[in-house]
């Protein structure tokens, strides 16, 4: 059995009056992420994992933020298309762990929603997805609410 591993890591500020999707949903807040597509935080993060652990570039080599083909995207459809190249490349996914780094709003209560989202894109069952958020207690951009970070590990097998 061939295993890989692969971290992901993505930031977004915060703005007022955008939307604000997370994890494959949008959750009603007064900000959203300034961004190309959706602003996704946790699925980019996912995508640069998953491509990571198969040495398969970042988000921005396969969806970069100067085409107007990913202007707006949601980005379930960037995640499907990542999960589509490590499965070209005969793997699949084994889990993912996934923290949340967010002042506001508080994400509990959609965290079963994502998973379930994040578990039919990726082919596995919700217990393989692991979706966790922590504050910085108000320390630092994501602490004055300027920003959301997500951090997403993976482990890939061969089929």
């Amino acid at each position: 059995m061939e295993l890989r591993t692969g971290n992901g890591y993505d930031v977004h500020l915060l703005a007022d009056g955008l939307p604000f999707f997370l994890g494959g949903i949008r959750i009603e807040h007064t900000k959203g992420c300034v961004a190309h597509s959706d602003g996704d935080t946790l699925i980019h993060a996912l995508c640069d994992a998953l491509l990571g652990a198969l040495a398969l570039g970042d988000i921005g080599k396969h969806f970069p933020d100067t085409s107007d083909e990913f202007k707006g995207i949601d980005s379930k459809i960037l995640l499907k298309r990542s999960y589509s190249l490590v499965k070209q490349e005969g793997y699949r996914l084994v889990n993912a762990d996934c923290t949340i780094l967010l002042q506001k709003p508080k994400i509990a209560p959609h965290i079963n929603s994502m998973r379930s989202i994040l578990s039919d894109i990726l082919e596995v069952t919700p217990d393989r997805i692991s979706v966790k958020a922590t504050t910085t207690e108000g320390a630092g951009f994501i602490g004055r609410e300027e920003a959301i970070a997500v951090y997403a590990t993976v482990l890939v097998e061969k089929k």
